[in-house]
């Protein structure tokens, strides 16, 4: 079969693989019933031959004929149908319409061949012209051999050739609709074949973008809590093995107990990470609380004073506690780390559908110019910037650092929001060392 374009339609439009679920996919099984409708067709013929009035040379000829087609056909049509070699395609064809227009001067009856040659012509032509060109020769050769059968007459030739005309322009526009019809519907395959390609490939993509966000998640919150954990871990480790070479033992038992206190906070945030939960200091509580206990464990850690001011906070959703108290244990990592400081201020304002700012102010040493960013401060900016909030770290007005996170305004929703996060406080706390 051809396309309108002139390419085979027996393999791919563009001469790649053949589409999945496309009508070339299983050519090689439709050739086969291809087969199995030839030779009945040819049979029905030879019988019609047979049981009509048509005797001696005539009935010879017009089986003789019958013969020879399905001689060729299985000798080299089949192997044209399969291997698509335009020399094999048009040596059957010939020998095909040559064997038809000779069948027809014995009887009108054997122009019932024509429903095989005209559906071979179609089938096994490469080119559009091909199938043309021998559909034409076909009629004028039946044309010819009827007349030729009736006595060459006039009347006859006037009766045969409008009969052949019809016979044409229907053959030569059915077999463009078929083949118009098959190659659409390899394009469609073909499109199907790539929606599915892009399908499979945007849900690789997407699961390859969620492990690599998940796997910055857990470094974030480990960075923030485990590792910050285990850092005051060994921190009160190192404090008691001096007081313990001093024989200070009151110091001993009291850091011991902060140690206690900070690895089982520890374990507790592993748990919560491994169940995916929200940060362990939230359970239960407001946001101004796990502030508190923040500032007053931290400051127990580093005999730094720390005043949470949360007086004037509004109700706050539970993404926003989120970044702010994950904000919150960053900064004051930092300040432990690289500040000095002598006193830190953490406080927290807004909320209540208006925009919601957390700052951590220090009276250390300050930000060196020119210092680079480290994996915490740069896991915080993106932890704000993913809930569209934004990050400033500059000198503090008396000195020192400060940080300030600002989250935009967000309507209340029932049944989302905590109570409001600084009704439970009174204000202002402090944690002594």
């Amino acid at each position: 079969m051809t396309t309108a374009d002139g390419t085979a339609t027996a393999r791919a439009a563009d001469d790649g693989p053949p589409a999945a679920g496309g009508p070339y996919a299983s050519w090689d099984r439709v050739v086969v019933w291809w087969d199995a409708a030839f030779y009945a067709l040819l049979t029905l013929c030879a019988v019609s031959l047979a049981l009509t009035d048509v005797a001696g040379p005539d009935l010879a000829l017009a089986l003789g004929c019958v013969a020879v087609i399905a001689v060729a056909y299985a000798v080299v049509g089949a192997r044209a149908a399969r291997t698509r070699e335009v020399w094999r395609a048009r040596a059957y064809l010939t020998v095909l319409v040559g064997a038809t227009a000779a069948a027809a001067t014995t009887a009108p009856v054997a122009t019932l061949l024509l429903f095989v040659t005209f559906t071979h012509v179609w089938m096994l032509s490469e080119h559009v012209l091909d199938g043309v060109v021998f559909s034409a020769l076909v009629c004028a050769g039946v044309t010819l051999a009827v007349a030729a059968g009736e006595g060459w007459s006039v009347p006859v030739l006037l009766e045969v050739a409008p009969q052949m005309g019809v016979a044409f322009v229907f053959a030569v526009g059915l077999g463009l609709w078929v083949a118009r019809t098959m190659r659409q519907s390899e394009v469609n395959a073909r499109l199907v074949d790539r929606l599915r390609a892009a399908q499979a490939e945007l849900a690789a993509s997407q699961h390859a973008a969620g492990v690599a966000a998940e796997r910055e998640r857990l470094a974030r919150e480990i960075h923030d809590t485990l590792a910050q954990g285990f850092t005051s871990v060994v921190m009160q480790a190192q404090v008691a093995a001096a007081a313990l070479d001093r024989g200070d033992e009151a110091t001993v038992r009291e850091r011991l107990a902060t140690l206690e206190a900070t690895a089982r906070d520890n374990l507790a945030e592993a748990r919560g990470l491994v169940a995916a939960f929200s940060p362990v200091p939230l359970h239960g509580a407001t946001l101004a609380d796990a502030l508190d206990r923040l500032g007053r464990r931290w400051s127990a850690e580093t005999g730094v004073p720390v005043r949470v001011e949360t007086a004037d906070v509004g109700p706050l959703g539970p993404q926003e506690e989120v970044v702010l108290l994950r904000s919150a244990q960053e900064a004051l990592a930092n300040v432990r780390r690289h500040a000095g400081a002598r006193t830190v201020v953490v406080r927290l304002t807004g909320g209540g559908g208006a925009p919601v700012a957390l700052e951590v102010l220090d009276d250390g040493q300050g930000i060196a110019p020119g210092t680079e960013e480290g994996f915490g401060l740069r896991g915080m900016r993106e932890r704000v910037s993913a809930g569209g909030g934004t990050v400033a770290v500059g000198p503090g007005s008396d000195g020192g650092t400060a940080v300030r996170v600002l989250l935009p305004a967000r309507a209340p929703q029932a049944g989302t929001e905590r109570a409001g996060a600084g009704a439970a406080s009174p204000g202002t706390r402090e944690g002594e060392a």
